[in-house]
């Protein structure tokens, strides 16, 4: 599991996150969301340890304090995929994805890395770009490589304890087949029950149809969290975003319309 307890982070005198308290199983796919401003990549960096809470809150990784785990020992568990990703240098696409698999080696990358890199690519639908130019690639197809990159940095299962992905904003640049085919494979990851999975997504249809849990986040609190039905609730929607909702339930499957 992950955690972050009694999170507040201050910058300017604006409070972006103020007491924010939220949990993250495996085996799920946990999704943040929120309108603009409400906090979320914010949360993002304070979990990842990219920023440091500006009063007392604790993240824990494993039950262990984030804190406590040097980079390297953090990098090895926990791949993170950020919103801006720029790359100057013309690398091939092979060359982009090995870039996860560095916290595993010194000097040459071993053959466990190069399986790793070559399934994750696979399993992305990027193989065939191995050999290519990074730079010449259009912006989605950048992102799926991307997507690779951090799936064969925790490719492997560690000896004890969860492995964590990251993800701040994945579907960026991606059109509505390539956005379905993410958040499917990512969900099929998640039959290893030891992965924590935690992304921010912007698209309230795709965090009804995919998520496991849901935080919903605004003005910088905890507006709801739990199953879609606790927080995908006209209130809810409402008060976050202004918006008048018309949720539509069919079986198993939850649509949402806006007046």
């Amino acid at each position: 599991m992950l955690s972050a307890k009694n999170i507040t982070y201050t910058i300017d005198g604006k409070t972006l996150l103020d007491d924010v308290s939220v949990h993250f199983e495996a085996g799920k796919l946990n999704l943040i969301i929120g309108p603009n401003g409400a906090g979320k990549s914010t949360l993002v960096k304070v979990i990842c340890n990219q920023v440091q809470p500006s009063e007392k809150g604790s993240v824990l990784y494993n039950g262990n304090d984030l804190r406590t785990y040097s980079i390297a020992e953090l990098a090895r568990i926990r791949a993170v995929l950020s919103q801006n990703i720029e790359l100057a240098f013309p690398l091939k696409v092979s060359e982009v994805v090995m870039m996860g698999r560095y916290p595993h080696f010194t000097g040459k990358p071993g053959q466990k890395d190069e399986t790793a890199c070559e399934e994750a690519m696979r399993f992305f639908d990027v193989l065939d770009m191995a050999k290519r130019n990074y730079m010449t690639l259009s912006g989605g197809e950048k992102q799926r490589v991307h997507f690779a990159r951090v799936l064969a940095q925790i490719w492997y299962k560690p000896a004890e304890g969860c492995r964590y992905l990251v993800l701040d904003e994945p579907l960026t640049f991606l059109d509505v087949r390539y956005q379905f085919d993410f958040m499917n494979k990512v969900t099929s990851l998640l039959q290893d029950e030891n992965l924590v999975v935690v992304g921010v997504v912007h698209d309230l249809n795709l965090a009804a149809k995919f998520a496991g849990h849901i935080v919903l986040l605004h003005q910088g609190k905890v507006l709801a969290a739990g199953n879609r039905g606790q927080v995908l609730s006209k209130e809810n929607i409402r008060t976050a975003y202004g918006l008048e909702p018309v949720i539509h339930t069919e079986k198993e499957e939850m649509y949402l319309f806006f007046k």
